[in-house]
């Protein structure tokens, strides 16, 4: 019976991914926290994102009607021009780096999302967007290496990119020891009709 209820649900979150580039230039200066934080539950690099609304967990059926007006959305604007910059830490346990550059436009974006999936009747908790990207998440008890972690990252300022796409994001919902794997349900390029 379990087995069913997992299979009719899936955790649903709506991002936003940086470039691989500047994924891959957040991950040099994280270099020496890996070693010296080895502990910690690292996410992995392929699955970092910003977080525009979190649905939670939701009946499978509930999903596919929101693929039309995410995919309507994105062919409606411009890209967002953002940044990862600085660190900083959620109760001592969760490391997040900053996003820097169109804060505003960010803001905008998640606002028109979060109203197209109210609009499909999708309930979720709406809190407040507090712009970052997840990075580790210490073991209960362990405060010092998110602390130290994130004060590694004080100065890190990433170089500008574009958000290109949005995504429509499924994650897994096993809590085992390793990592929590997402995968794109569907994703759609941001495309300024103005431009053309």
């Amino acid at each position: 019976m379990k087995e069913a209820t997992q299979a009719a649900t899936v955790r649903v979150f709506i991002a936003l991914a940086p470039p691989d580039d500047a994924k891959e230039e957040l991950e040099r200066v994280l270099r020496p926290a890996y070693g010296a934080h080895p502990r910690m539950r690292w996410n992995r690099v392929e699955d970092w994102h910003v977080t525009l609304a979190f649905l939670g967990e939701l009946p499978v059926e509930t999903v596919p009607p929101l693929r039309t007006p995410l995919a309507d959305l994105a062919a409606s604007r411009p890209p967002v021009r953002l940044a990862l910059r600085g660190g900083g830490h959620f109760d001592e346990r969760v490391v997040w780096t900053g996003i820097d550059g169109d804060v505003e436009g960010l803001h905008l974006l998640a606002s028109e999302v979060r109203t197209a999936v109210k609009e499909c009747g999708v309930p979720f908790e709406g809190r407040p967007l507090r712009p970052h990207l997840t990075l580790a998440r210490a073991r209960r008890g362990d405060t010092s290496s998110a602390v130290d972690t994130a004060a590694g990252l004080a100065a890190f300022a990433g170089r500008p990119w574009e958000a290109a796409r949005l995504h429509l994001v499924g994650s897994n919902i096993g809590r085992g020891p390793g990592p929590i794997h997402y995968r794109d349900i569907a994703s759609w390029p941001f495309t300024d009709p103005a431009a053309e």
